[in-house]
C-alpha cells in the first residue's frame, strides 16, 4: 500500500507534508506558493487534533495541502497517531490516494524513527476486513506515494512497518472471523500457511494429545463436533542452542459457556474468544518476517466450547498434562484448562527462557481495567517490568496486578488438586491468574496477559478501526526486540 516515489501522481489532490517549525519549504516551491505556505503553517489555526493545517490554495497543482507540524520527543505511538490522522482526513474527504511529502523534516530529526512509526499508524488505521457482503461498501485507502529524495531511508521504514502491520493484520483478521469460517480445523490451516513466512509447523491433534495427557484442554473440547487441536509455531532466529522464548495463547474459537451456558445476548462475540491464540499468531508471523534474532515457539490450543450429550460437566472431574486434578465447578470457566495443559507442557518440552501467555479470560478485568489496559501477572519482577515499560511505547499497555499465595484457599478443592474457579467471592481475575500459575513447576519466568478488555473495541480509536485491535503483536514484539535480540 505505501511506496516511494520521486513525483506526483496528477490523479491526486491529497497531499501531506511532514513538517517542524525548523522546516526549509524551498523544496516544495516549484508547485505550491511559498508565501501562502508559509502564512498556513505559521498563522493557521489547528483542527482539534492538533496537528493539521489545511489549504486551499488558488492557481496551485493540487486542490488539498496538509501540513503536519511534528514537534519532537514525541512517543512512538503519538507518532502512529499521526499517520492514523493522516488516513482519517483523507477517508473524510473521501481520498482514496494520499502522497505525503518528508523532505519538508529537517536534517536533525530523527526521521527513521519518525517515519517508522507513522508508517505504522498509517497501514494501522487503513486496515479494512474483506467482509461477507455482495456489495462491500467500506471506504478504504488504496495507494499512498512517499516522496523523498532518500529511497533507501524510506524503504527501509515502509518495510518495518510492512512487517508489523502483518503480523496485526493477521491477528485481527482471525478475531475477526465468525466461527463457521474459523474453528479449530481452519484454524490450523491458516497457521499452516505461515509456513512461506519460514516459521517451522507442528500439529498434534486429539490422538497425540490424548496420548500425552492434554485431558483439561480435551475436556473444553469434547462437547462440540469440532475436532480439537495443538499447534506449535518455532522461529530459530538466535542462537543454536539459546533457550526460546514461549509465547501461549488461549484458542477457543467460539464459548457458549458449555453447559454452564452463557446468557444469549452478546454471546456472538465469544467469537474472539481466541484472540489470545491470533496475538500469538500474528506475533510468531512479524517475528519471522522480520528475522528476529532469536529463538521463539509460539504455542495456541484450539478448541469449541459447545453443550452437548458429551459435554463437560459442573462437577467433573480432570486430570492434566502436569498430573495435577482439577475440580470443573464451571464450564464456562474453560480458558484456563486449555492453558493449563499449555503452560505445563511447553515449560516441560522446550524449557523456555520465559512463558507469556495471552487470554480474553475475565470479564472480571474489563470490570477492573476497562479498555484502557491488559491484566498483568507474574512470578517475575523483571519481566512484569519490561512488559510495563514497552505497553507504553505502542499504547499497548498493561496493569500489573497481584499474585499472593493466600488467594489458592480460594481455588483449593475438596476432591481435587484444584478447583477452576472461585465461587468465594471476588478477585476473579486475580484468582484465575492462581490457577494458572500452578501449571508452571519449574519457576520458569511466567507472564500472564488478560486481554478480555484489549482484544476489540466498540469504537474507532486514532490508529484502529471498530473491531479486532491485534493487541499484543506490537507489544511483544518491541519486548523481543528491546530485550532479548
Amino acid at each position: 500500500m505505501i511506496s516511494f516515489s520521486t513525483k506526483y501522481s496528477k490523479d491526486n489532490d491529497f497531499v501531506v507534508f511532514l513538517t517542524n517549525k525548523k522546516s526549509n519549504l524551498n523544496s516544495i516551491k516549484s508547485f505550491i506558493d511559498l508565501k501562502a505556505s508559509y502564512v498556513l503553517r505559521d498563522k493557521a489555526s489547528k483542527n482539534k487534533s492538533g496537528y493539521t493545517f489545511l489549504s486551499k490554495l488558488n492557481n496551485s497543482k493540487f486542490k488539498n495541502y496538509y501540513f503536519f507540524n511534528l514537534d519532537l520527543n514525541k512517543k512512538d505511538f503519538e507518532y502512529q497517531d499521526i499517520g492514523g490522522l493522516i488516513v482519517n482526513e483523507a477517508l473524510n474527504l473521501k481520498k482514496e490516494f494520499i502522497t505525503i511529502h518528508i523532505d519538508t523534516l529537517p536534517s536533525a530529526m530523527h526521521k527513521d524513527f519518525i517515519l517508522k512509526n507513522i508508517f505504522v499508524g498509517i497501514l494501522s488505521k487503513s486496515y479494512v476486513f474483506k467482509n461477507y457482503k455482495k456489495i462491500n461498501d467500506k471506504k478504504e485507502i488504496k495507494k499512498i506515494s512517499v516522496i523523498s529524495s532518500n529511497k533507501s531511508l524510506v524503504s527501509e521504514c515502509i518495510k518495518y512497518a510492512g512487517q508489523i502491520n502483518s503480523g496485526v493484520t493477521q491477528t485481527r483478521d482471525l478475531v475477526t472471523m465468525p466461527s463457521n469460517f474459523l474453528f479449530p480445523e481452519k484454524f490450523v490451516k491458516e497457521i499452516q500457511n505461515l509456513r512461506k513466512a519460514g516459521l517451522g509447523i507442528e500439529i498434534l491433534d486429539e490422538k497425540k494429545l490424548n496420548k500425552i495427557g492434554m485431558r483439561a484442554l480435551l475436556g473444553v473440547g469434547q462437547g462440540s463436533s469440532q475436532k480439537s487441536y495443538v499447534a506449535i509455531m518455532k522461529w530459530n532466529g538466535g542462537k543454536k542452542n539459546s533457550k526460546p522464548l514461549a509465547f501461549v495463547g488461549k484458542g477457543v474459537c467460539f464459548d457458549t459457556g458449555g453447559i454452564s451456558l452463557k446468557p444469549a445476548r452478546f454471546m456472538e462475540e465469544m467469537k474472539y474468544d481466541m484472540a489470545g491464540a491470533g496475538t500469538v499468531t500474528g506475533l510468531m508471523k512479524t517475528l519471522a518476517l522480520r528475522k528476529a534474532k532469536v529463538n521463539a515457539i509460539g504455542i495456541v490450543g484450539l478448541v469449541e466450547n459447545m453443550p452437548d450429550g458429551n459435554a463437560q460437566k459442573p462437577g467433573d472431574v480432570v486430570k492434566s498434562y502436569s498430573g495435577k486434578t482439577i475440580e470443573i465447578f464451571n464450564t464456562d470457566a474453560e480458558g484456563r484448562l486449555v492453558l493449563a495443559d499449555l503452560l505445563s507442557y511447553t515449560e516441560k518440552r522446550f524449557n523456555p527462557k520465559f512463558m507469556i501467555n495471552l487470554a480474553t479470560l475475565t470479564g472480571a478485568i474489563i470490570i477492573s481495567l476497562g479498555n484502557e489496559y491488559a491484566g498483568l501477572f507474574s512470578n517475575n519482577n523483571q519481566l512484569a517490568e519490561r512488559i510495563n515499560k514497552v505497553g507504553y511505547k505502542d499504547n499497548e499497555k498493561a496493569w500489573r496486578l497481584p499474585l499472593n499465595k493466600n488467594f489458592d484457599a480460594l481455588i483449593d478443592s475438596q476432591i481435587a488438586d484444584v478447583q477452576n474457579i472461585n465461587y468465594s467471592g471476588g478477585a476473579g481475575s486475580i484468582t484465575a491468574a492462581q490457577f494458572l500459575q500452578r501449571f508452571v513447576l519449574n519457576k520458569t519466568p511466567w507472564a500472564h496477559l488478560d486481554i478480555a478488555g484489549m482484544a476489540w473495541t466498540k469504537k474507532t480509536t486514532k490508529t484502529i478501526p471498530m473491531g479486532a485491535t491485534g493487541y499484543g503483536v506490537k507489544l511483544l514484539n518491541r519486548l523481543v526486540e528491546e530485550y532479548y535480540e
